[in-house]
């Protein structure tokens, strides 16, 4: 068992599983190590740890494919390690967000930085490994190569997770692309929120609608030439998204 945050410390990691590795960062011990059983449980590698400067340096050491990722923390708070993160990252590691219940603008702040998931403290241990799991099966190529999709300058390479644009790759999290793949795999058909949230996400019971809004607009910022009348990703009033091809 994964014992409380002090220094780092590593759970199944020298054992690794094909489930994937996961960083777990949390400054409440209790919280830190019911996480890290619950995932050690299910057959994940864990490290946790309780201070963000440690989770960056962590994460810049060593490949995670996941990190559980609390906003409220010492040194340097959860979002900063976010943005840090993610500005060293390829876009292939996911990160859901832990945040108090009614912190609703962090919530959203966290998923315009490049969360693929949040969850409300206090949460269910089992949908958390729940939720990593489903993100983990998003970064990792299907077994059968597919041709790269193009429109004009944007191609999308489902095999190789890569998005470029005009020739050069435009990095995208795990929900950016597999939220744009989704959409480009049906040109053209109109998709509601909700059956974003549900096809996309998989837990359309259990998450705001509103996360899908967060990132069509990030995508819209990354990939067309301008976000305001976007060419690619547009918006149905009062109905929903569709891919424009």
């Amino acid at each position: 068992m994964t014992g409380a945050p002090g220094p780092a410390n590593i759970g199944t990691v020298a054992g690794r599983t094909g489930r994937g590795s996961i960083l777990v960062v949390d400054d409440e011990p209790t919280i830190a190590e019911v996480v890290a059983r619950y995932l050690e449980r299910a057959g994940f590698a864990t490290v946790v740890c309780g201070d963000g400067l440690e989770a960056v340096a962590l994460a810049a050491e060593r490949r995670f494919d996941l990190i559980v990722l609390d906003l409220m923390l010492p040194g340097l708070d959860g979002l900063e390690v976010l943005s840090r993160v993610r500005a060293a990252d390829d876009g292939g590691m996911g990160v859901i967000v832990l945040t108090a219940k009614g912190e609703e603008d962090d919530r959203l702040i966290g998923l315009r930085s490049g969360a693929d998931d949040y969850m409300v403290k206090p949460f269910s241990p089992a949908e958390l490994v729940a939720r990593a799991d489903a993100v983990l099966r998003r970064t990792r190529p299907a077994a059968g190569r597919e041709e790269p999709l193009r429109f004009g300058a944007l191609e999308i390479d489902a095999g190789g997770r890569r998005v470029t644009v005009d020739g050069e790759e435009v990095h995208l999290t795990v929900r950016e692309f597999d939220l744009l793949h989704f959409l480009a795999r049906h040109p053209g058909q109109v998709f509601t929120r909700d059956q974003l949230m549900d096809r996309v996400w998989q837990f359309a019971f259990y998450t705001d609608a509103s996360t899908v809004t967060v990132h069509i607009r990030r995508l819209r910022a990354k990939l067309e030439p301008d976000p305001e009348h976007p060419r690619f990703l547009q918006t149905v009033w009062g109905v929903g998204y569709r891919f424009s091809p």
